[in-house]
C-alpha cells in the first residue's frame, strides 16, 4: 500500500485482500453447510463466522457474498427453476465477481475500522488526520440504514460483512442488534468473530454459526502458495501459527521462523544464558521502526513458553518441530508437569508485563532483556 492509502485491518500487508482470494482452502464443511441452508429455501438472515485468526473467515464471507448476489434463490422463477447449487463457487467472469474484485459492488457493505464516515475518502481523511479508532463505533453501523433500504442489485439481495464484530463498542453492538432483531428483507449479515463469547448474547442468539477449523500444514502451505507468499519452511510456520494461514503468512513476511529459531537456540544455552545472543534479540526489538519486530518477538516468546508448558504436561514435545533441535531443547527444559506449571505461570506474568511495558513506552531493549532473564531464572538447574 502507498503511504496515502488508508490501512485495511482486514488485509495483511503483502498478501491479497480476502475478496481477491480465489479459493478457500480447508473449510469445505462450512461451505457445504451454507449451501445446504440456501437450498432449503429458508436461509437465515444473519451468520456468525467464527474460528481462530487467519483461517479464512473473511475469505469465506466474501465468497458467500459473491454467491448470494450472483445466484437466484431456490424458490425463484419456479417455471424455469435452475438446478440447486452444490458449491459456493462463482465464475470469475461473472459481473458480480468483477465488481467485488474492483471494490465496486453496490450490493455489499463492509463494516470495518475507519472512524466517522464509511467511504474510502472518509477513511483516507481519517487516516491522514490520525483519527482512527481502535474500535468499530456506532457511526459505522448507522450508515447501514441507507444501504439496507436502497434498491436491490443483481441477485435481489444485499450483504453486510462486519470484519470484525469483536471490535464493535457497546453502542455499535446495540445498533447492529436492532437491525438483526428486525432484519430488512433480502439482506444478509455476515459477522466475523475470533472470540464470539465476547459478543452480546442477544447478537449470538440471532445468528446461525459457521465454525471454521485450523488447517493442516499441507493446507497452510497450499494457501500461502495461492497468496504468492513463498516459504520453504511451511511446516514450521504452520506449527508456529497453530494452523492459521494469516498467522503463517505474517510470520513469513516478518521473518518469524528465523526469529523463533534464534529464540530456541538461545533457550538451548540455559540455564546459563548466552548474553551475546540475548543482546542481539534486544537490539532487534529496539531498532528504529522495530515495533513490528518487537511485537513479533513477544508473540514468539509467548508461543515458546506455551510449547514448553505443553511439553512438560504431555510428556512429549509438540509436533511438528518448529526450529532446529527444538524438540530436544523443550524436553530438557520442561521434563515434567511441575516444570510445565512454572512455564505456564511465567507465560501469564510475561504477557502482562510486556503489555504494560509497551503501553508506558518502556525501553524495548530493557523490556526484552528483563523478559529473557526471567526465562533463564525459571529454567531447571
Amino acid at each position: 500500500m502507498s503511504d496515502d492509502t488508508p490501512p485495511q485491518p482486514e488485509r495483511l500487508t503483502g498478501a491479497p485482500h480476502p475478496r481477491e482470494t480465489p479459493h478457500l482452502i480447508g473449510q469445505q464443511a462450512a461451505e457445504n453447510a451454507f449451501v445446504a441452508a440456501f437450498n432449503s429455501g429458508k436461509l437465515h438472515h444473519a451468520w456468525l463466522i467464527t474460528g481462530p485468526r487467519g483461517v479464512g473467515k473473511a475469505t469465506l464471507a466474501w465468497k458467500i457474498a459473491r454467491f448470494l448476489l450472483a445466484t437466484p434463490a431456490a424458490d425463484e422463477n419456479s417455471m424455469f427453476a435452475p438446478d440447486l447449487p452444490d458449491t459456493l463457487e462463482i465464475s470469475p467472469d461473472h459481473p458480480v465477481s468483477h465488481r467485488i474484485l474492483a471494490g465496486a459492488e453496490p450490493g455489499v457493505h463492509l463494516v470495518r475500522l475507519g472512524g466517522k464516515g464509511s467511504t474510502d475518502s472518509d477513511r483516507a481523511k481519517n487516516f491522514a488526520e490520525k483519527k482512527y479508532s481502535a474500535v468499530i463505533r456506532v457511526d459505522e453501523i448507522r450508515v447501514l440504514n441507507s444501504f439496507i433500504h436502497m434498491s436491490a442489485t443483481e441477485g435481489g439481495r444485499r450483504v453486510v460483512i462486519v470484519d470484525d464484530a469483536d471490535l464493535m463498542n457497546p453502542n455499535a453492538s446495540n445498533a447492529l442488534l436492532k437491525m438483526l432483531e428486525e432484519p430488512p428483507a433480502r439482506t444478509y449479515f455476515l459477522l466475523l468473530s475470533h472470540q464470539p463469547s465476547g459478543l452480546l448474547p442477544t447478537i449470538r442468539s440471532r445468528c446461525r454459526t459457521l465454525s471454521l477449523r485450523t488447517l493442516e500444514p499441507a493446507e497452510v502451505a497450499e494457501a500461502m502458495a495461492q497468496a504468492d507468499v513463498q516459504a520453504a519452511n511451511a511446516d514450521a510456520l504452520a506449527a508456529l501459527s497453530g494452523g492459521s494461514v494469516g498467522g503463517a503468512m505474517r510470520l513469513s513476511l516478518l521473518g518469524g521462523a528465523a526469529l523463533y529459531a534464534d529464540l530456541v537456540a538461545l533457550m538451548g544455552t540455559l540455564p546459563r544464558m548466552d548474553r551475546g545472543r540475548a543482546l542481539k534479540l534486544a537490539e532487534l526489538a529496539a531498532a528504529r521502526g522495530g515495533e513490528a519486530k518487537r511485537d513479533l518477538l513477544f508473540t514468539l516468546i509467548d508461543l515458546l513458553l506455551s510449547r514448553l508448558a505443553r511439553t512438560g504436561a504431555m510428556g512429549t514435545p509438540p509436533a511438528p518441530q518448529a526450529a532446529p533441535q527444538e524438540a530436544e531443547i523443550l524436553a530438557r527444559l520442561s521434563p515434567d508437569p511441575y516444570q510445565a506449571r512454572i512455564w505456564a505461570d511465567l507465560a501469564a506474568e510475561i504477557s502482562s508485563r510486556a503489555r504494560h511495558g509497551i503501553s508506558v513506552n518502556l525501553d524495548p531493549a530493557a523490556l526484552v532483556l528483563d523478559t529473557l532473564r526471567k526465562m533463564a531464572d525459571a529454567a531447571p538447574r
